[in-house]
């Protein structure tokens, strides 16, 4: 789906390089499952699982491709495609770490970098702890996983240490599993080569930044302990 076409629920803020996963039935039974307050942790970590792999392979068909031929088993020449660039997932340590294996389980031997930000308890502002990447990552596509994007602070931390590494903004796709309103707005218009790909948009944030109608803690609830 060309992203200009992405269902974008006709709201002014949300640029065009938002992709939105197609609304269909099938994901919003996922949705339904995984966002019922009383869900076990084992069909929090199914159902959220199956969107995950939805994300990431709408996420990778936004890389760069190259033409490719290949020989088919009867002997004929099939004219396909094949990643063009290096590519490389990268972690915001905690919630972002329970993308990686959806990932590793589609590019077996992927590198995944590591990003530790949290938000100040009384500034409110994203600060940085930590950071784990690839040695050659800016000369590689980078899906930049964080399952929830609510007011951008921290996806804006987590993208400007990656340009200081040397990333290309438009190497850049941030994986989400919801996002708000507000952050998309924030995060295009800070860095509108980046890309976006989530499976919903919320309605709004509340008045503590809390996503409506929301997911709770993704990392809460995926990983079975508070952080």
């Amino acid at each position: 789906m060309p992203l200009d076409q992405a269902p974008v629920l006709s709201r002014p803020s949300i640029e065009a390089g938002l992709l939105v996963l197609p609304q269909t039935r099938q994901l919003r039974a996922l949705h339904t499952v995984v966002r019922d307050r009383t869900a076990s942790r084992a069909a929090f970590v199914h159902y959220s699982g199956r969107i995950i792999r939805l994300l990431l392979e709408n996420a990778l068909g936004l890389l760069p491709l190259e033409p490719k031929t290949v020989e088919t088993p009867v002997g004929r020449t099939y004219e396909g495609l094949a990643f063009a660039e290096h590519i490389c997932g990268v972690s915001v340590i905690r919630a972002g770490e329970s993308m990686e294996g959806e990932l590793r389980a589609i590019i077996p031997g992927v590198r995944i970098g590591k990003i530790l930000i949290q938000r100040d308890k009384v500034t409110k502002a994203p600060r940085f702890y930590y950071q784990n990447l690839p040695a050659d990552i800016a000369d590689r596509q980078v899906l930049l996983l964080d399952p929830m994007l609510a007011t951008g602070g921290t996806a804006l931390a987590a993208v400007e240490l990656l340009l200081q590494q040397g990333v290309l903004e438009e190497n850049i796709v941030f994986v989400a599993f919801i996002a708000a309103p507000e952050g998309v707005a924030a995060l295009a218009g800070r860095y509108p080569k980046l890309r976006i790909v989530t499976s919903a948009i919320e309605e709004r944030l509340n008045e503590n930044a809390y996503m409506l109608p929301g997911i709770g803690d993704f990392g809460d609830r995926y990983f079975g302990s508070p952080a």
